[in-house]
């Protein structure tokens, strides 16, 4: 297995503990900020003004994690908003059943993701999915990830590796054999296997590579460097749509 450091940053160990703890979750969202993009995050947050006027229209409360998110990372649409959307604090809502709190669309209306309002007393509650479906009343939230803080992990992994430029490909439909060396050759993040109801995604890493499996179905490779991702598409060989 290859050695998963990032220079000074440790992606693995600061992925890590932040799947564990939503404090070190903010603090591997800076270190990835600024080691593989170019911007660090020393602006883009929401002012506490922004959230605070955001609670009052809405009626209710942040949970401390989603103000945090916000704070940090709202203005960010680079981490946040290249694929799938996450909503300005101004364009938060209740859904029509009142059920939840969404703060996340899917890019083409397939889904939105929210907080339970029965949950948003919590610290960090747990973020469910709702697909757009023809048969509205099959519709429901379902679970995602189990805090707020893993769910602002995703964002920024998966947007990042979805980025509309820089050194970002994707595999389409990956046979065994590159998904057997992408098992045994790279590192697997210790990041928890979702959506929780029908876990069927993964995130690897390949020396300075961020690789997101989905079900075999997709590749999503993210170089820190474009010579890192040229490396990759000789390691698993296959239809780079990019490359």
């Amino acid at each position: 297995m290859v050695a998963a450091m990032t220079h000074e940053f440790d992606l693995v160990r600061s992925l890590a503990a932040g799947a564990e703890d939503r404090h070190a979750a903010w603090d591997f969202v800076r270190g990835f900020a600024e080691h593989w993009t170019a911007a660090p995050l020393d602006t883009g947050g929401c002012p506490e003004a922004e959230v605070a006027a955001a609670e009052e229209r809405l009626g209710l409360r942040l949970p401390p994690a989603l103000r945090e998110a916000y704070t940090l990372l709202g203005g960010r649409e680079d981490l946040t908003s290249n694929h799938d959307t996450l909503r300005a604090l101004a364009e938060l809502y209740v859904d029509e059943a009142g059920e939840a709190l969404v703060f996340r669309d899917e890019n083409q209306g397939a889904a939105r993701w929210g907080i339970l309002l029965r949950d948003l007393a919590l610290d960090d509650p747990p973020v469910l999915v709702r697909p757009d479906l023809a048969d509205k009343n099959a519709e429901r939230w379902e679970g995602w990830l189990e805090r707020t803080s893993l769910a602002f992990l995703e964002i920024v992994l998966s947007e990042a590796a979805q980025a509309p430029t820089g050194p970002v490909d994707y595999l389409d439909a990956p046979d065994d054999e590159v998904l057997e060396r992408l098992e045994r050759d790279a590192t697997r993040l210790p990041f928890p296997l979702y959506p929780a109801e029908d876990p069927c995604i993964r995130w690897f890493l390949y020396r300075d590579v961020l690789l997101r499996d989905d079900a075999g179905s997709w590749i999503h490779a993210r170089g820190r460097t474009a010579e890192a991702l040229d490396g990759i598409r000789d390691v698993l060989a296959g239809d780079w749509l990019e490359g």
